[in-house]
């Protein structure tokens, strides 16, 4: 019982984190019809910003934080006025080979500036660990879901609360129609980026403290895919279910099967969704007459 409160409480807490990840490429696709492959890359600069901002620059935790969130909406709002908007009208293809070339030229950045190795950083989350039902289970973890689960409600009444949440929405649903009542479409492919940025940068932070900043955070955000294709690509809850199943999928593959096909798993289920129900679990089912 105790290895299993572990083992939940592990896959919770990159599921939620997953989720956030996720949540920037569903905002981007919603709002654009763009699928952004460079989201995992957006993780790995948003950590290394708070890294930049928090070890090297020595700012306070929360400064470092505001830092990193005005660093990461300036980079969406500039990716998506330079590079993504004279493609607009583009081919789909070619606009996924941009954000194939963006993911290499993050990576590449990244990589001349901080190298290859891993980066020291001091711990932001509370370590330590508390007993529950028996189980040993580790406070940074805990908290890491606590933390995802605040961002995720916040963005969601975001979307259903505020003027400019309600805006992308309209937008999601109909672009015409929401030019017609005065929405800029051009602002909202702009919000859609920089928001996405944001969660990325958040994902990073916290996958940066509980596992380490290096390279592999970019890896991390692949799972991306496996968890949009399951939820479905345009649904926010689903972003949500889909990253705590894929989360839990993983870790329990890992925990009680065999590490190395924990790797696999995701991927597996990426598969299987798509020949069973391609528009994933809450997404929209949309079909075209001729």
């Amino acid at each position: 019982m105790s290895n299993f409160i572990n083992q939940l409480a592990y896959g919770l807490a990159d599921g939620s984190i997953l989720a956030l990840a996720a949540l920037g490429f569903v905002l981007i696709y919603k709002a654009t019809g763009v699928i952004n492959f460079a989201q995992g890359e957006f993780l790995l600069v948003g950590a290394y910003m708070f890294f930049t901002a928090f070890v090297i620059f020595g700012l306070p935790l929360i400064l470092a934080v505001l830092v990193g969130v005005v660093v990461a909406t300036l980079i969406g709002v500039l990716v998506e006025r330079l590079i993504l908007r004279p493609m607009i009208g583009e081919n789909p293809i070619s606009i996924i080979m941009v954000t194939i070339g963006l993911s290499a030229l993050l990576k590449a950045l990244v990589q001349m500036f901080y190298g290859t190795r891993p980066q020291s950083q001091p711990a932001i989350l509370p370590r330590g660990s508390v007993e529950v039902l028996g189980a040993t289970v580790p406070l940074n973890r805990l908290v890491a879901i606590l933390v995802a689960a605040v961002v995720l409600t916040a963005f969601t009444l975001f979307f259903r609360r505020s003027r400019h949440g309600i805006a992308m929405r309209a937008v999601a649903d109909d672009q015409q129609a929401a030019m017609t009542m005065g929405i800029s479409v051009r602002r909202i492919f702009a919000m859609a980026w920089a928001l996405a940025a944001v969660s990325a940068l958040i994902a990073g932070i916290l996958l940066g403290d509980i596992s380490a900043v290096d390279q592999n955070i970019a890896s991390f955000g692949l799972l991306v895919f496996p968890v949009v294709i399951l939820g479905g690509l345009d649904s926010v809850p689903g972003t949500i279910v889909g990253g705590l199943v894929i989360g839990l999928v993983q870790q329990f593959t890992a925990g009680y099967w065999d590490p190395g096909l924990a790797t696999v798993v995701p991927y597996i289920v990426l598969v299987l969704i798509l020949l069973v129900r391609p528009y994933g679990i809450f997404g929209e089912t949309r079909i075209e007459r001729v």
